[in-house]
């Protein structure tokens, strides 16, 4: 509870704390924010970290000249990238051990299987579409991984997604971060891009639930065998 209540905190008041960290850390303040989006994406064991909001905010901070906007755009594009390979060969390292333990806090088996159905869906574009899809962000390269999707393939779309990712929040940020609307609303404005970016997993959820009652199968749990089926049938290994 403890770690729930914590992490509504940091989004309810994301920029009160960016405002501690630039005044207590000062140029460090960007291996703070390197930190948060490689482990955002890269660790499994940290969904919960804030992305969207983050990448946003430091964009509004980069507007008004506490932080630069390059500086801050080479290093969170460079986090976000490294930490999906991150992710990627921890998946093909360990993955498959996952499998062999039951559902845990960290390694929920319904997340894995809410990204499996992903990727039956879209494909390699998984990657790109889950930047914009809180928890699946996290565990989309980490079963890339356990799925062996070709590497080469897994960090073209890695690329591509954590450009377009970070450009448009970033950007839309250090733009429109300090418009007097934003600005006066600041706190409806970050649940607002929570709220947009958590309707595609919203929306696959009640899809699942309802496929779930008229065919009576599959509950929200996945196995090792069915992401390997899911890449080969798929064509992503």
């Amino acid at each position: 509870m403890e770690a729930i209540s914590f992490a509504a905190d940091l989004f309810l008041h994301l920029g009160d704390y960016l405002g501690k960290i630039i005044e207590l850390f000062g140029p460090f303040t960007y291996v703070v924010l390197f930190g948060v989006i490689f482990a955002e994406t890269g660790l499994v064991v940290t969904p919960f970290l804030p992305g969207d909001s983050l990448l946003f905010i430091v964009g509004a901070f980069s507007g008004t000249g506490h932080l630069n906007v390059f500086a801050s755009y080479v290093i969170l594009l460079t986090a976000a990238i490294l930490g999906d390979s991150v992710n990627y060969w921890l998946g093909k390292k360990i993955g498959p051990k996952v499998f062999s333990k039951e559902n845990s806090r960290i390694f929920n088996k319904a997340y894995l299987e809410k990204t499996r159905e992903f990727y039956a869906k879209y494909g390699s574009k998984t990657i790109i579409i889950a930047r914009f899809v809180p928890i699946v962000r996290t565990f989309a390269p980490f079963v890339a991984g356990i799925g062996k999707m070709d590497y080469k393939t897994f960090l073209t779309y890695n690329v591509v997604g954590a450009f377009i990712w970070v450009t448009s929040l970033l950007f839309a940020g250090y733009f429109f971060g300090n418009q007097p609307i934003i600005k006066n609303n600041f706190e409806t404005a970050i649940f607002a891009i929570i709220g947009i970016s958590l309707l595609p997993m919203v929306f696959e959820f009640v899809r699942h639930k309802m496929m779930k009652k008229k065919t009576h199968e599959h509950d929200d749990t996945t196995d090792y065998s069915e992401i390997k089926e899911t890449f080969k049938k798929e064509k992503l290994t």
